[in-house]
């Protein structure tokens, strides 16, 4: 859900709320590898918690400016105090998905960003409607 904000609030010239300084790092991972994991999950494997995930942590700070530069636009960040309850960096353990489901990601996050980017800019008209604070 970050990856659209940051993409809306940047296209649209919004400022994007990072809280903390923006080094912290997180696992982010492309909606068509997740579709391809969970499907692959339909195996009949009985009661398996699998983790899904991209499997290559990046800092958020680095996302919001490629995010930037793929619009061609400088991104306005308001920066918050970290939330204590926060951590420095998340990312999924994949093991059991390559094990059990032979499942790895395959959209590096840079092709990520630009297929998504480019969905917003075909869809711009009806994604502006939707009201990012219920997201």
């Amino acid at each position: 859900m970050s990856i659209f904000r940051f993409i809306r609030r940047i296209a649209e010239g919004e400022p994007i709320t990072v809280f903390g300084d923006g080094s912290q790092s997180r696992d982010f991972t492309f909606i068509d590898d997740i579709a391809r994991g969970t499907i692959a999950a339909l195996k009949p494997l009985g009661y398996e918690i699998i983790n899904l995930g991209g499997d290559q942590p990046t800092v958020l700070s680095a996302v919001i400016d490629r995010i930037g530069q793929l619009f061609g636009r400088k991104p306005i960040i308001d920066h918050q105090p970290l939330h204590r309850a926060d951590v420095t960096a998340t990312w999924a353990d994949i093991g059991k998905a390559e094990k059990l489901l032979g499942w790895r990601p395959q959209i590096p996050i840079e092709e990520g960003l630009r297929r998504s980017v480019d969905w917003y800019k075909a869809n711009r008209e009806a994604i502006l409607p939707i009201d990012l604070g219920a997201m």
